[in-house]
């Protein structure tokens, strides 16, 4: 369990994170969603240790990082896949990271399977690795220990779709064995289907929490009628607001259920009826953040 307590931190007089307060629970994925700047970054560098709250405390499993005894056993962290001896192979980096952690070095080669890294792709120096395959060795490393909690940055950056595909069954699959995973990513689509809580920072302070269901029901309905025009003025005769986006596609706030029976009073056939989820995921993050982002940054 991850538990961000009143968290504030400032870099000379600018803050960068102001009273953040979340969970992320065991047995499931919490996505960790804002722009560039927001302060996702700083929140996830100060939960693993590598920077000081001003106030405030991130804590795994009821104790701070830096506090943990053999860190890798509890928590596995990959913030930038980067970040890598580029000097060394594949295999030295988690024979390395597994002499740390006291491990038999037999679970070197059970992750590297594991990640998909062939062994020829594990004697390779990292410098030669493409980001994708850096991406599965830091994932690896995060692994590595057996933790019970994963903290991730952007772990899909690089992967082609099996790898994000990849990457999206084992998080569900940690996660579904009671584990807990914080994922911030800027692919929207990717989180709106692994996630099953959602967290919007914005501006350094939080803008939403709670579980991707109930976000994604505030960001109202997405109907289909073979006459949208029609739709949109039966829905506003009944009091509902709603627009046409450029598909075609009818939008509104009120639930699925007031729709369909406008819909039906007016003897309009809806081809589509649904909570507006996936497109909706990305209407409510650019809602959330529109005062705080800049234009065109994603996440």
């Amino acid at each position: 369990m991850i538990t961000v307590d009143s968290l504030t931190r400032r870099y000379d007089g600018i803050t960068a994170v102001e009273d953040v307060s979340f969970t992320a629970l065991p047995g499931r994925v919490t996505g960790f969603l804002g722009p560039n700047g927001a302060g996702k970054s700083t929140t996830m560098r100060v939960l693993v240790g590598l920077t000081a709250p001003t106030s405030g405390a991130a804590t795994v499993n009821g104790a701070r990082f830096a506090e943990l005894p053999n860190p890798g056993l509890e928590v596995g962290v990959l913030l930038d896949a980067s970040a890598q001896h580029a000097g060394r192979t594949g295999r030295e980096v988690l024979t390395l990271a597994s002499d740390t952690m006291g491990l038999p070095r037999s679970r070197v080669d059970e992750i590297i399977g594991l990640v998909g890294l062939t062994s020829d792709e594990a004697g390779r120096r990292v410098r030669t690795y493409s980001l994708g395959m850096r991406q599965r060795l830091g994932i690896a490393t995060a692994l590595l220990g057996d933790p019970e909690v994963l903290v991730l940055d952007e772990p899909a950056n690089g992967l082609d779709p099996a790898g994000i595909r990849w990457m999206r069954d084992l998080l569900r699959g940690f996660a579904d064995r009671g584990g807990t995973v914080l994922l911030s990513s800027h692919l929207l689509h990717e989180i709106e289907v692994v996630a099953d809580d959602l967290v919007v920072i914005g501006k350094g302070r939080i803008v939403a929490a709670g579980t991707k269901e109930e976000l994604l029901a505030a960001g109202g309905t997405q109907a289909r009628s073979t006459s949208p025009r029609d739709l949109v003025d039966a829905l506003a005769q009944a009091g509902i607001p709603s627009t046409i986006s450029e598909d075609g596609a009818v939008r509104t706030d009120a639930e699925p259920a007031r729709v369909g029976a406008v819909a039906l009073a007016a003897g309009l056939a809806l081809t589509e009826l649904r909570s507006a989820d996936g497109t909706g995921l990305e209407d409510l993050f650019l809602s959330l953040t529109a005062d705080s982002r800049r234009d065109g940054a994603a996440a």
